[in-house]
């Protein structure tokens, strides 16, 4: 019987590391039918990396400095890189 949570291994190109324990059914319920692990996590990372980069740009109380902005600006690059469509097509919420 396989296991009901699968480990997931982080690391950087600065020598950090972590580790978390995910359900393996939601994963595999979230990813398409060839997808692996290490791939619908990496979709969920980037997705919610952009989430919180839009947020605070766009959501939070007060301007944005122009490095947040970049910084949002880069994720949304990013984020349109692996995913082939922009935040706003694939969330539905643009400004």
């Amino acid at each position: 019987m396989a296991s009901e949570t699968v480990t997931v291994r982080l690391e950087t190109d600065d020598d950090g590391s972590d580790a978390i324990e995910v359900p393996r059914a939601i994963v595999e319920m979230l990813g398409e039918a060839d997808e692996d692990t290490t791939t619908v996590v990496g979709d969920l990372a980037m997705l919610g990396i952009a989430q919180q980069a839009h947020a605070l740009v766009h959501h939070s109380h007060g301007d944005a400095d122009a490095e947040l902005e970049e910084a949002e600006e880069l994720a949304m690059d990013l984020f349109e890189d692996r995913f082939g469509q922009s935040y706003g097509e694939v969330t539905g919420h643009s400004h």
